[in-house]
């Protein structure tokens, strides 16, 4: 978002990267330092005056602050933009499931996801990638089948350890962490919907291992029996398939036409 908001200038030889996960960057050019990041990051090692010139170190607001040369130069806020139908998804989630937000911000941002949020949410902020991860692990080792829903690659590790990982992209055919799911940024309100969709769809999946034996056993019992002759096996035989694709066909179809009227209804 800097860097789109920044006007085009001319490209410079950089002497010295380095990149602190978490905290911010750190360049050199041409013996000139410019630290790049939050404000604990930018005021490290630097003279008291610069520390008291910013005031509070944790602020409470999503900012970059700039500093060269151990002259603080000022900050850039960020405001965050929640996606539309945010807070009709998480009211129908929380019908069914616990919900807990993990999010790297500073408390700034709490006033804002209370009002979004149903009452009792569970809202921890300053995380770092490492935190996030080790929180999913806590949750896994109390038991509790974890699904996380990230759209940064700060989330791969958290997304890779949960049960279920999904990433929400704004582009799928771009890079996306390593996850179980890449769910498009535009149907990110329709969550609810493909969670209980994914469940119907296991339920068919056992209606069709049931269907099958019955198939099975009955077919069974007549070629025991000698009533069931060559013909008439190799007949029902690839029948047999053809009822098994059509019922989860079918059954599929139901399904989805029921469960999105219910989205429609809701929203």
């Amino acid at each position: 978002m800097l860097y789109d908001f920044l006007p085009e200038g001319k490209r410079v030889k950089i002497n010295h990267f380095e990149e602190i996960t978490g905290k911010g960057i750190v360049a050199q050019i041409d013996g000139v330092e410019i630290r790049i990041g939050s404000s604990e990051f930018v005021i490290q090692n630097f003279p008291l005056q610069v520390s008291a010139s910013l005031g509070k170190a944790e602020e409470r607001n999503t900012a970059v602050h700039i500093a060269i040369n151990a002259i603080y130069f000022g900050k850039y806020i960020f405001n965050n933009q929640y996606r539309d139908g945010l807070k009709a998804l998480f009211e129908r989630l929380n019908t069914n499931y616990q919900i807990k937000v993990l999010s790297g911000d500073n408390e700034g941002e709490r006033e804002t996801l209370e009002k979004l949020l149903p009452k009792g949410t569970e809202l921890i902020f300053n995380q770092k990638p490492e935190q996030k991860l080790e929180f999913i692990k806590k949750l896994q080792d109390e038991g509790k089948n974890v699904m996380m829903v990230g759209d940064g690659l700060n989330d791969a590790g958290a997304l890779a350890q949960s049960h279920i990982g999904v990433s929400i992209s704004e582009n799928v055919n771009v890079f996306s962490p390593a996850c179980d799911a890449i769910l498009d940024a535009t149907e990110f309100e329709n969550l609810d919907y493909f969670l209980k969709l994914s469940k119907k769809a296991i339920t068919t999946i056992k209606m069709s291992f049931v269907l099958s034996l019955l198939y099975n056993v009955v077919g069974l019992s007549f070629a025991i029996t000698g009533n069931l002759n060559p013909l008439v096996a190799a007949i029902i035989m690839p029948l047999s398939t053809i009822t098994i694709v059509s019922f989860v066909t079918i059954m599929s179809s139901y399904y989805t036409k029921k469960l999105e009227k219910k989205v429609t209804f809701y929203s």
